[in-house]
């Protein structure tokens, strides 16, 4: 990965690489860890926050980033359990995330 050593680290949280307002890191799971993409998200003037594939050397990443990655994904394997989150079963974007937003609060509110 060289192109994780050529930025400097931190970032101004202000300002891309590039100097454009706009996403600071790129968070993502192992599936979006090819070379291309990561150099796509270089090349946006953001840091990819992607773990390796098992078989890759590992790539420089805080650990409070990966822990908000993991506590993402969990959150979205809660949700996933509701049929209409599952199959985006409504029809228009509001309406998902209508249903979206009250699976997240019932899940929050759940002891």
């Amino acid at each position: 990965m060289r192109a994780c050593r050529s930025r400097p680290w931190p970032p101004d949280p202000n300002q891309t690489a590039s100097g454009k307002p706009g996403a600071v890191q790129v968070v993502g799971d192992r599936g979006y860890t090819s070379h291309r993409f990561r150099e796509h998200i270089w090349g946006m003037g953001a840091r990819p926050a992607i773990p390796p594939q098992r078989h890759e050397a590992p790539v420089a990443c805080p650990e409070w980033i990966d822990t908000n990655r993991n506590r993402v994904e969990r959150l979205w394997a809660r949700l996933k359990q509701w049929r209409a989150v599952a199959t985006r079963y409504e029809k228009t974007a509001t309406s998902f995330a209508g249903v979206l937003c009250l699976a997240a609060a019932l899940d929050w509110l759940k002891p």
